[in-house]
């Protein structure tokens, strides 16, 4: 089966041609084709193809969040919470990163959990907290990973357990996420939740040192400064 104009269009915006890709999705948007319209929405987000027009894009976002476009209802969220085309609204952001959430978008579900964590725009709540970092993590979200191990191991939300705290780091800082690897060197440099290990402490350190986490830099420092390194 050949590849309609939808798929057409992705091809063409893979290899740089956006102005195919805007010709091809922009009759599929003008029909009411959700994705067409979400990825017409990025095309103007980004600037493209078309000049940046953070209004174009948030039109075309609410075309496609209106047919239930995870990913829009996201990108929605995030215009209204940085102000990009249309008034900073944080009330409005949080309707949209809901919505968002309750499709499964884990990007969404983090965003709600820093939101309940530190008690913007909704009351603080660390087991809301706690609940959508959980529902973002089992996504493999690496940020939201990271959060839920903070929480973990300073009993925001829940009971403190240092274990839970190092899986959580562990599967963030597998993926990269300086933070976590950070956070994982410091468990080994403690001894909490992991059996001490100065060895493993310098190595995550250094992961995150070397993508230019600053505070991984400075507790690597003081682990050498230590004889401990």
């Amino acid at each position: 089966m050949s590849a309609g104009p939808l798929e057409e269009g992705l091809a063409a915006a893979d290899r740089g041609d956006y102005a195919t890709a805007l010709r091809l999705w922009l009759p599929l948007a003008e029909q009411g084709d959700a994705a067409a319209q979400y990825n017409l929405g990025l095309l103007y987000d980004d600037g493209v193809g078309v000049p940046q027009d953070y209004a174009a894009a948030v039109e075309w976002y609410l075309k496609a969040a209106g047919q239930a476009h995870p990913v829009a209802c996201f990108n929605l969220g995030m215009m209204y919470d940085q102000g990009q085309g249309v008034p900073q609204d944080e009330v409005e952001a949080e309707k949209w990163f809901r919505l968002a959430a309750g499709q499964g978008s884990a990007d969404a579900q983090s965003e709600l959990g820093a939101m309940h964590a530190k008690g913007r725009v909704v009351p603080q709540d660390y087991a809301a907290a706690r609940k959508w970092y959980l529902e973002a993590a089992g996504q493999a979200h690496a940020v939201a990973q990271n959060n839920l191990g903070v929480m973990c191991a300073e009993g925001h939300g829940g009971p403190q357990d240092h274990a839970a705290a190092e899986k959580w780091f562990r599967l963030a800082a597998e993926q990269g996420y300086a933070p976590a690897q950070n956070n994982l060197g410091s468990m080994y440099a403690s001894g909490q939740g992991v059996p001490q290990d100065d060895a493993q402490a310098e190595k995550w350190y250094g992961l995150a040192a070397g993508q230019g986490y600053a505070r991984a830099q400075v507790n690597l420092d003081e682990l050498r400064r230590r004889g401990q390194g």
